[in-house]
């Protein structure tokens, strides 16, 4: 096919991993629009083989497998939009808090998956509770961060993450379901980060926004 013909020239071989990615987050974008509001049999065929083509991609240039791939992009309806992860910003003095998950034995900040129907803030301050133990009030939105701009590793999806500066109402520091240590460190100590969910510049960056009034950081 004239496709994996033009995937032999030496610029798209020169492609790395994460501008793999991004054409495969474009690609089933693309496809998922076309699929909502396309009404001709013939083209809704040519998107599903274009969808088909974008999961290639992923399983390619991720570790995940084509069937793995497939399930979540079936899972996948409508209009394709970014999905949004919140972080949750919580400073004692000049330490920062720092969850250690679960899943990789590695420190975050507290947060997640946002969910439906709950805002922004809402969400923040349910993932600080689950995660940490503490009752929080978020008071100002540092960040919103585009994933792929950043250094993490790969991803399936296209991820906008919001960063909320949080003040501390009451509770006691304790884990949840999901993490197993939670303490606070300062910029120079801080210990091996989950990169997936927050890479060292940006918790850096944090520490450099605490105290500035500033807009909000973004991209």
């Amino acid at each position: 096919m004239w496709f994996f013909g033009l995937l032999r020239e030496p610029h798209f071989i020169m492609y790395s991993k994460h501008q793999w990615l991004k054409i495969a987050h474009q690609l089933q974008s693309m496809a998922q629009a076309g699929l909502t509001y396309s009404t001709n049999i013939y083209d809704k065929e040519r998107y599903e083989q274009l969808l088909d083509l974008s999961a290639e991609i992923v399983a390619e240039y991720s570790s995940m497998n084509m069937e793995k791939v497939q399930e979540l992009f079936g899972r996948e309806k409508g209009y394709l939009t970014p999905k949004v992860d919140v972080r949750g910003v919580i400073f004692r003095g000049d330490e920062i808090l720092l969850v250690r998950e679960l899943h990789d034995g590695k420190w975050a900040l507290p947060g997640g998956w946002a969910d439906v129907g709950y805002s922004p803030s809402e969400m923040v301050v349910k993932e600080v509770r689950e995660e940490a133990g503490l009752h929080v009030k978020a008071s100002r939105l540092l960040a919103v961060l585009d994933k792929r701009c950043h250094p993490h590793p790969p991803d399936i999806y296209y991820v906008y993450k919001l960063f909320f500066l949080c003040e501390e109402i009451d509770g006691d520091v304790k884990t949840g379901i999901e993490t197993t240590d939670v303490k606070f460190f300062k910029a120079s100590e801080l210990p091996e980060l989950s990169i997936e969910r927050n890479t060292r510049s940006q918790v850096e960056q944090m520490f450099e926004l605490l105290g500035q009034v500033i807009p909000t950081v973004f991209d």
